[in-house]
């Protein structure tokens, strides 16, 4: 009988600094031993779990880049997507996947986050590791202002928590305040199209009795969620594409512009028209959501 073949011993000293090196961290982050920004931030926390989003970015969703390179890489620059996820924000951890894994110069981008999913405990501790804030227009503004990269999403719950018939049809974009903030902060507004998060759990309704007993102001219904439990909330495996469209400058307005009403909502239109052409183009181009 043959014996299978022993690891060798490269293999060998590779496994055994991985498992220490995975034991020291962890034996320092209980210890208190690690580093948070003043937005609780943690980019060791991020790069320890960025494998989980590399794989369902290049396995799992397959996910399709394009103009990746429309993001500049340095200073404060304002992404501005569609929403979706019915149950996570997926999307958002996508869009901050493709920079990293696309862009020349990749950097961690920061995600207004909506502010319900703050008042869940584990889930908060999560998303402020992982570059979640909490999104209003102070908060935009002050990460603007410290030259960072940040993701916003104006349909709101809105979008996120769309029924699955209305999927890629853009809700409102609110007031149009991510345009006064933009243009207060003087940055480029790059607008950014996902397509395939719509697929991931199609909701079909919402259950505001387990909303209730759960303390959470949503909970959806899609086909396998709550019926199966923990399992329900596994994602399907839909093609995804993300789109990144060119930039748009609003240094020239200057700070002041943000009190024009008219142009304030000309311009959320115009980043809304750009997004939703690009959906149905993405849609055309991916094909089939899951084949």
């Amino acid at each position: 009988m043959n014996r299978p073949a022993a690891p060798s011993p490269e293999l060998v000293l590779e496994w055994a600094s991985t498992v220490q090196s995975t034991s020291d961290l962890i034996l320092r982050r209980l210890t208190g031993d690690y580093h948070e920004d003043a937005w609780g931030f943690d980019e060791e926390f991020t790069e320890t779990v960025f494998p989980v989003f590399e794989f369902l970015y290049s396995t799992w969703w397959r996910v399709q880049v394009e103009g990746a390179a429309n993001v500049p890489g340095h200073g404060r620059v304002l992404l501005v997507a569609n929403h979706s996820g019915t149950i996570f924000p997926f999307d958002g951890a996508m869009i901050a996947t493709a920079i990293q894994k696309e862009h020349p110069l990749p950097r961690w981008v920061r995600a207004m986050v909506l502010n319900w999913a703050f008042d869940l405990p584990f889930v908060s501790y999560i998303l402020r590791r992982l570059g979640g804030v909490a999104a209003n227009p102070a908060n935009l503004g002050r990460l603007l202002e410290e030259d960072q990269p940040v993701m916003v999403f104006p349909e709101g719950q809105k979008g996120f928590g769309k029924d699955f018939a209305d999927r890629y049809r853009l809700q409102r974009f609110g007031r149009g305040g991510f345009i006064e903030v933009a243009l207060e902060a003087g940055c480029p507004i790059v607008p950014v199209a996902v397509v395939g998060a719509e697929e991931i759990y199609p909701k079909l309704g919402e259950s505001k009795p387990l909303a209730r007993a759960l303390g959470s102001p949503y909970v959806p219904i899609t086909p396998t969620f709550p019926w199966l439990g923990p399992l329900g909330l596994l994602p399907l495996p839909s093609r995804w594409r993300i789109e990144f469209l060119e930039p748009i400058d609003l240094s020239a307005y200057g700070p002041g512009a943000s009190e024009d009403r008219s142009l304030v909502f000309d311009l959320s239109e115009q980043v809304r028209e750009q997004i939703q052409e690009a959906l149905y183009r993405g849609l055309v181009k991916r094909g089939p959501a899951f084949l």
